[in-house]
């Protein structure tokens, strides 16, 4: 259940959600999709309230706000071509099978796979080339906000860093804002302006991504940063007994 949450996000700005599982990260970021509702208070999209919306401005929304989900191994179906995953949402919105099957080239260029990427099936690809399809499949209608649900956590640390770049240029390039969430502030700090920080529902600590992970003011932010891991095993040793100490005070 969350309680009294209250978050802004703007025209290519990331804003990150981070907090350790059944904090509700998923759940709000469910919510502002519009896959559970909201018992109270209202989402704002655009000046509009989401829930006064009607059918047609619906489905605008669900062009306007797109998603990229955890797993890239069953979130794409693997008994479809690439092709046929990149224009299923163009399709649904109006576009005629030309015209999709004409984008999947620039929509594969984008994230960085090769054109004849569209003639395999998605079981045929590894999870990181996996989710730059699922991130194409999400761009392919021009959306403004992204929800990213744990989009890199499945994937090994070289992997995750080279998908975050992605996101990055992307961002840049059209302005598209996200909404990313994670249960790890390192990856966060990398991708976001600023970070919000849940714990039981609640929002704790809201700052620029820099304030949050490297001088945080609660002390919930503060053990999520000193359980994160890092290579030297020295820093570790340091974390692991502050972190003990914090737990303890």
């Amino acid at each position: 259940m969350l309680h009294g949450i209250s978050l802004t996000i703007g025209a290519g700005e990331t804003l990150g959600l981070v907090g350790e599982s059944g904090s509700g990260k998923t759940t709000l970021g469910r919510a502002v999709l519009g896959l559970v509702p909201a018992s109270g208070g209202s989402i704002s999209f655009n000046g509009q309230q989401t829930q006064d919306l009607a059918a047609r401005e619906r489905r605008k929304l669900a062009q306007d706000i797109q998603v990229v989900f955890q797993d890239p191994y069953t979130s794409l179906n693997p008994a479809m071509l690439v092709t046929d995953i990149l224009t299923e949402p163009l399709l649904a919105h109006g576009r005629s099978r030309q015209d999709a099957t004409a984008a999947v080239g620039a929509l594969l260029d984008r994230v960085g796979l090769p054109k004849d990427a569209g003639s395999r099936y998605a079981r045929e690809f590894s999870g990181g080339q996996r989710q730059r399809i699922a991130i194409a499949r999400a761009l392919a209608i021009g959306p403004k906000l992204i929800v990213c649900d744990e989009a890199v956590s499945a994937l090994d640390l070289v992997t995750q860093a080279r998908v975050l770049d992605l996101l990055i240029e992307i961002q840049r390039e059209t302005q598209v804002a996200y909404l990313f969430i994670s249960h790890d502030l390192t990856v966060v700090r990398h991708i976001s302006h600023r970070v919000a920080v849940m714990y039981q529902g609640n929002i704790v600590e809201t700052d620029t991504a820099r304030t949050v992970t490297s001088n945080p003011s609660n002390a919930y932010t503060k053990k999520l940063l000193l359980a994160a891991p890092v290579a030297d095993p020295d820093e570790q040793v340091r974390r692991r007994r502050a972190r003990i100490a914090l737990l303890a005070s």
